[in-house]
Formats: C-alpha cells, structure tokens, sequence
C-alpha cells in the first residue's frame, strides 16, 4: 500500500510553488477537468498532487492532510474520473463516520459529477427514512457515501450490493 502524506508547512501567504503540476496532467476524465474550471479549482493542493497521480494509476493510497486541503477532491476527482454512467450499480463506497461528513462528502461529489452526466452519488445514513435510500439504490446509484451502520443495515437487508465495487474510500 502507497502512503501519500501531506505535513502542513508554515509558509508565507505569497509564496508560490513554482513548479507545482496542474489538474490536466493528470489524466482525469474530461468532464471532471471541465467541472473543476467551472468550480474555480486552479492547481492541485499538494495531498490532491500526491494522490490523484496514484489512484488514477488503480493503486491503493492512505492519505492525511489537515481540514481544508482538499482532501475530498483528491479521491472524489480519480473515482468520477473512473466510474461508468453506463452501469447501473454502486461502483464506489465511501464510508464517513458521522451523517454530517456523509452528506458533506455526497455534496461534494455531487459537484463534480454534476458535469458528468448520468452519474448518480447516493448518500446513505442513519436518521433518513430508508425509503429514499431504497430508491436510490434500485435506481442504480453508482457513488454511495454513506456511514458504518446504515451501510451494514444495508447490506444485511440486502438492498446494497457491494460485489462490484471499484474504489472503496474510508474518510477520516
């Protein structure tokens, strides 16, 4: 497993890294680049350059950053990047502790994939009626985010499916 560590540094407010790789080079789906212009996204945060890289390449990577580095958008954009609207079934669990960070991930996600068209993010978690969630699945949502229990609810229901999972993200 590859461990991509990001230490935050004290630097000056102005000071810029100079040679400091930009979102393009990284192989990232078309829509995804389109929705990180649209979004004002200008060059990657440094746990994003040293994470997207990998995760595009299918290698397994643990990351810490400290809030507000962009820690989201450095497994959301390689996972999008890599999902098949085409089919129809969860191809990404993200689990997130609390019902808070589910909906803040599932938000996030669905930022970006709102460029992409036809990909459906499903946020699952306890407190919420599972009728909706219910729905979500059957139509076919392929980026659940979602906590421990619900998800575990889920599966022992059997209304999740978690057999053909690419990507599987533990946040936080």
């Amino acid at each position: 497993m590859d461990s991509a560590e990001n230490h935050a540094e004290n630097t000056s407010a102005g000071t810029a890294q100079q040679d400091s790789p930009q979102f393009s080079e990284f192989d990232l789906h078309p829509s995804v680049l389109a929705a990180i212009s649209d979004l004002g996204f200008e060059s990657p945060s440094p746990i994003q350059a040293q994470t997207i890289p990998l995760l595009m390449d299918g290698r397994d990577v643990v990351g810490l950053a400290q809030t507000g580095t962009g820690k989201t958008a450095a497994f959301a954009l390689p996972v999008l990047s890599q999902i098949d609207p085409e089919k129809r079934y969860p191809q990404a669990l993200v689990l997130a502790p609390t019902r808070e960070l589910a909906l803040q991930v599932s938000d996030s996600f669905q930022s970006f994939a709102d460029h992409i068209g036809g990909v459906s993010i499903l946020p699952i978690y306890g407190g919420q009626a599972y009728g909706i969630q219910l729905s979500g699945l059957r139509r076919g949502a392929q980026v659940i985010v979602g906590t421990p229990g619900r998800v575990i609810d889920h599966l022992e229901k059997g209304s999740l499916d978690i057999s053909n999972l690419s990507f599987l993200v533990l946040d936080e």
